[in-house]
């Protein structure tokens, strides 16, 4: 029996997997998204983000930073707090983000109730 030649598949676009790569990663596009309106201490940022742990948010955060899309920044206050704003770069994907969560709404069955994670206005 030969073989039936098949259309050859299209490779996905290199740029596309990367991105996947970074906000695939459970939180990263929650974290992103939770710092829209300017800086945040970690435990405000955790409690915006819902049920990641300490650790987890310390190196989504750390990840993000490395990436360019996060600023930590060490307040000059008594002690000293830690604050994070997102960059130029991770402000430029806030209207990506806010048009998946769009189609998500429009498209995918709803979510388990988890007044954390209620998407507002």
């Amino acid at each position: 029996m030969s073989a039936v030649p098949r259309p050859e598949m299209p490779v996905c676009d290199a740029w596309l997997v990367r991105a996947f790569d970074l906000l695939g990663k459970r939180w990263n596009g929650v974290i992103l998204a939770s710092l829209h309106r300017g800086p945040v201490g970690f435990a405000d940022l955790r409690r915006a983000v819902g049920t990641i742990t300490d650790s987890v948010l310390s190196d989504r955060l750390t990840e993000l930073a490395a990436e360019g899309l996060v600023e930590r920044s060490i307040t000059d206050s008594r002690p000293p707090g830690v604050t994070y704003t997102l960059t130029e770069a991770g402000m430029a994907i806030l209207p990506i983000l806010d048009q998946l969560a769009t189609w998500a709404s429009c498209n995918l069955a709803a979510p388990a109730r988890h007044p954390v994670h209620q998407r507002s206005g």
